[in-house]
């Protein structure tokens, strides 16, 4: 007979999931180095990169612990932290650091550029040697403090016998200011603080705009789950009742949830008649009635009277905490797309080191003495500095995205440019998408004392019809009646008196549908139609997409009823009543295929789509979480903002590429100039620094497109 299995060998066949911070990752070299060295630690089963977010999530036995994980990635040349212990506000911090750093870099770059133009006018003697400290006690705390983000990333790679981008900038740095006091301290001719500085200035200029570009793509996922309830009344045993928080709620409680509350976990409803507005969950404005036996879910709001819910699941077990991992890990699936500037930095730093080595080698070898083959490798690790290739992309996306934002739409991520760029089809929620989100009463059949007394009743109830039959009698001027005694049962409308005349908001009998209610004073009775309008460019735009080469769907989680009818006015194929999850099958299943689909919507059903898309896109007015999730906003009531964000990617990936063919034939010129000793350090920053304007003017032409 088999022994039983121990619990230590349960805990080895069990893979857990844990997610860290990597604040260090800068490209696409350190995705490869961070996700093989973890893939070649026992026990971990895969570890996943998602550079915009700057996390790691390793999926791995019980048997290591975070501690270890952690002491793997410092291993690989990484300083790394839990994901929980890193708040958004440290991103925030780094930014904010970044930004103080480049602007002490400009200053000292402008004050000793002043005083090197002096020399280069012909200073010389007493007069010369007084710039030349002068310009050593500006440049030397500057290079201190702003080259810190270069020299700690360096620092901590070499510790772990490992190199990145940031190793070669350090020594350049580091051997040209040395060189510099080395030749201020002796009374030399020659110091090179103007370019240690000004390359520290474009370094950081590029690293500052990357940085705040990967902030505004970052996810705040816990935005999602705060929809949810902070706490609900529990009913006890007794028939007492208390608050207890959403956190510490458990299956089988018993809540009770007043009306305009929000619910903090799923249950069935076991009594009571409301209705819930679900539009966070589903994206459809339209209420749902809910009885006895009905399931409720957290984040819905109740819009009618108190109910009692039997919980069913709470905390990380809702649907809404499933919606949260779903896109979260939507998301991770991105950590495989790698940018093109990133792809250089692979051999970046072995290239530079050697070309370096090589310069400094041969040409002791030569005999031109350790002075001249010192300032012959600073000069080689100067002027093959990858300004021109790291701005070649930031550059142009910046400028693209500037013009985007004067058309109305805003992109947070500069890297969806290059994913909107090669997108082959369209996806559309309806619901506040396709459509305004908001619907709008038909109040042609109204009198006017009818309208005055539909405003004084609507303006007192929280249902969506209510709302928007309020706002459009108020914006016309509408005084309400004086009803009073006015009550809201919930599912059955709004009531009250006129005098001794009895009024009511009510559901309308008959075969109006769902968007409508009607006004009933004393014995007569008039139906209100609704209806959420399409915005009023819809059909132009799904042309311009045709044009573009994409195909255009509508994937809703409203009923097919609903959907159906702006299918047909719109021309496109459409799938309807879809689950947050079968949006994100659907959209996987396009994927796998070899599909690259651009998602737009905008209700929190649509987050794990919308991160999941090879590219995403939400309206203004879409929900906190969803406008995290896509990757470009969209402003104002019309959809064009959505075509235009094509056309323009794909003239930003033209311009791109001009920059980088203009990068690469700079290289291919300039790493002869340097090793043949043709070139100062001074001279290589020059050049360094002018190989980036012409690629920030080349990108400038982008700027026309927005006029």
């Amino acid at each position: 007979m088999n022994a039983p299995p121990r619990h230590e060998d349960l805990l080895v066949q069990q893979l857990a999931d844990s997610r860290f911070t990597v604040p260090g990752m800068r490209c696409a070299g350190c995705i490869a180095k961070i996700e093989r060295g973890l893939g070649e630690l026992e026990g971990v089963e895969t570890a996943r990169v998602n550079l915009s977010a700057k996390k790691v999530t390793i999926r791995h036995q019980h048997n290591l612990s975070e501690a270890d994980l952690v002491e793997a990635i410092a291993r690989i040349g990484f300083e790394a932290q839990l994901a929980s212990d890193n708040p958004l506000a440290q991103d925030d911090l780094e930014a904010k650091s970044l930004f103080r750093a480049l602007a002490v870099a400009g200053f000292g770059m402008m004050n000793v550029m002043l005083l090197s133009v002096s020399i280069w006018s012909g200073a010389g003697g007493v007069t010369r040697e007084l710039f030349h400290w002068l310009s050593a006690l500006i440049a030397l705390p500057v290079v201190v403090y702003s080259g810190r983000p270069f020299f700690s990333s360096a620092a901590m790679a070499l510790k772990n016998a490992r190199t990145n981008m940031d190793v070669p900038i350090s020594i350049g740095v580091l051997l040209a200011t040395g060189l510099s006091l080395y030749e201020t301290l002796t009374g030399g001719a020659h110091a090179y603080f103007d370019g240690a500085v000004m390359l520290l200035f474009f370094l950081l200029a590029g690293r500052a705009l990357d940085s705040a570009m990967r902030n505004k793509a970052r996810a705040g996922i816990g935005a999602l789950l705060s929809k949810m309830g902070r706490s609900a009344t529990v009913l006890q045993q007794n028939g007492s009742s208390t608050s207890i928080a959403a956190e510490n709620l458990e299956q089988g409680m018993l809540m009770l949830v007043a009306p305009g509350e929000a619910l903090a976990a799923d249950g069935v409803v076991e009594k009571g008649l409301t209705s819930f507005d679900n539009s966070m969950l589903t994206g459809e404005s339209q209420p749902v009635p809910a009885g006895v036996g009905d399931l409720a879910h957290a984040g819905a709001i109740n819009l009618g009277g108190a109910v009692r819910i039997r919980i069913t699941a709470a905390a990380s077990q809702t649907v809404l905490a499933e919606i949260t991992r779903l896109m979260d890990e939507a998301g991770q699936s991105r950590s495989s797309y790698v940018r093109i500037a990133d792809r250089a930095s692979r051999i970046y730093a072995p290239a530079v080191h050697s070309l370096a080595l090589l310069a400094f080698a041969g040409w002791m070898v030569a005999g031109a003495g350790w002075y001249q083959s010192l300032v012959i490798a600073i000069a080689v690790l100067i002027i093959t500095c990858p300004c021109a290739m790291g701005l070649a992309v930031p550059a142009a996306q910046v400028v693209a995205s500037g013009a985007l934002a004067r058309r109305g739409l805003l992109v947070k991520d500069g890297s969806a440019l290059e994913r909107l760029a090669e997108v082959d089809m369209a996806l559309f929620d309806k619901t506040g998408t396709l459509t305004l989100g908001e619907p709008v009463p038909r109040i042609g059949e109204l009198s006017p004392e009818e309208a005055a007394i539909a405003l004084a009743l609507a303006q007192t109830s929280r249902h969506p019809l209510s709302k928007g039959l309020a706002r459009v009698l108020a914006a016309g001027g509408v005084i309400p009646a004086p009803v009073a005694d006015i009550s809201e049962r919930g599912g059955l409308g709004v009531s009250g008196r006129l005098g001794p005349v009895p009024v009511a908001l009510e559901r309308p009998s008959g075969e109006y549908g769902a968007l409508a209610t009607s006004l009933r004073v004393g014995d007569n009775t008039t139906v209100i139609t609704f209806a959420d309008p399409l915005r009023s460019d819809c059909a132009e735009v799904i042309a311009r997409l045709k044009t573009e080469g994409l195909d255009s769907h509508i994937v809703s989680g409203d009923r097919a009823a609903s959907v159906a009818p702006v299918a047909r006015i719109l021309g496109t194929d459409f799938e309807a009543a879809l689950l947050p999850e079968e949006k994100l099958s659907l959209l996987n299943r396009w994927k796998a295929s070899g599909r690259r689909p651009l998602m737009i919507g905008d209700g929190i059903n649509d987050s794990p789509a919308l991160a999941a898309a090879h590219a995403s896109i939400a309206p203004a007015c879409a929900s906190d979480i969803s406008q995290q999730a896509a990757d470009a906003v969209f402003l104002g009531n019309d959809l064009m903002p959505v075509a235009l964000a094509v056309t323009i990617a794909r003239r930003t990936m033209r311009i791109i590429r001009q920059n980088f063919g203009f990068a690469i034939v700079y290289n291919i010129l300039a790493i002869p100039l340097a090793l043949a000793g043709l070139v100062t350090p001074l001279i290589a920053a020059v050049a360094m620094s002018l190989s980036s304007l012409v690629v920030v003017g080349n990108s400038l032409r982008l700027a026309r497109i927005a006029r």
